[in-house]
């Protein structure tokens, strides 16, 4: 989030990319692409492409991570070497730690973790194309694995972020927004209770322009749970 507001990034309120700014990039959703994994998901979101896998419940291991009364949730995030521009590194860094993390507690509020106890129930999110809001992307993705699974959840979660490009607030940032616009707020919830799981800000936003970018990424959010139980209604014939 470089800030660089002299770039024109919105023009007669249309963005680079055609879209007005309340409107998402397009999005795809699959269930069910992997067959290694107890569940899975493979996810498009603009020019973001994300695989999600889902395995258990299993004992847990290390043993002394152990829950004796529920299970915990085990997330790990990566980002492929050759998901962005400059080959990135591969291995874990410190933000893959840090959205692992977080998926791993927003989906423990979720995952009805007490009929697992002692046990691990781990969800790999591995982005293979980066274009900003990946950790939206496999938040979404990783959420409709879970439910491929056959995991008890009370519900599933949608992430999405809203921003401020040139002064406007504006749904679902791209790259270029990303890297040039004025604030990144990605934002995940539990529809069913409208709780949030997962609420972060970089940049600066007046007190009205918070309430109008949470107003639009909330709005973004309820847009991908449909799409996300579509997916599964196409995965099994309507009885998801």
């Amino acid at each position: 989030m470089a800030g660089q507001t002299d770039m024109k990034l919105i023009k007669n309120g249309v963005r680079l990319d055609g879209r007005k700014p309340d409107e998402l990039r397009e999005v795809k959703i699959v269930a069910g692409v992997l067959d290694n994994a107890d569940g899975s998901c493979y996810l498009e979101w603009g020019n973001n492409k994300v695989y999600a896998g889902v395995f258990g419940p299993m004992e847990c291991h290390p043993r002394h991570k152990q829950k004796a009364d529920r299970a915990i949730v085990q997330a790990r995030y990566t980002m492929a070497p050759f998901s962005v521009n400059d080959r990135k590194r591969p291995g874990y860094d410190r933000r893959s730690t840090e959205i692992s993390y977080i998926a791993s507690q927003a989906f423990e509020r979720v995952v009805m973790v007490e009929e697992f106890p002692k046990a691990s129930i781990r969800v790999d999110m591995q982005v293979v194309e980066a274009h900003a809001g990946t950790r939206c992307a496999a938040i979404t993705a990783a959420s409709v694995a879970l439910a491929d699974a056959g995991i008890p959840m009370r519900d599933m979660i949608p992430a999405c972020a809203s921003g401020k490009v040139n002064d406007v607030v504006v749904l679902d940032l791209n790259k270029e927004e990303d890297n040039y616009g004025q604030a990144d707020l990605p934002l995940a919830i539990i529809p069913s209770t409208g709780e949030v799981v997962l609420l972060q800000l970089d940049g600066h936003l007046t007190p009205d322009e918070f309430e109008q970018a949470m107003d639009l990424a909330t709005s973004g959010c309820m847009d991908l749970y449909e799409k996300m139980r579509n997916a599964l209604d196409n995965r099994y014939g309507g009885s998801a």
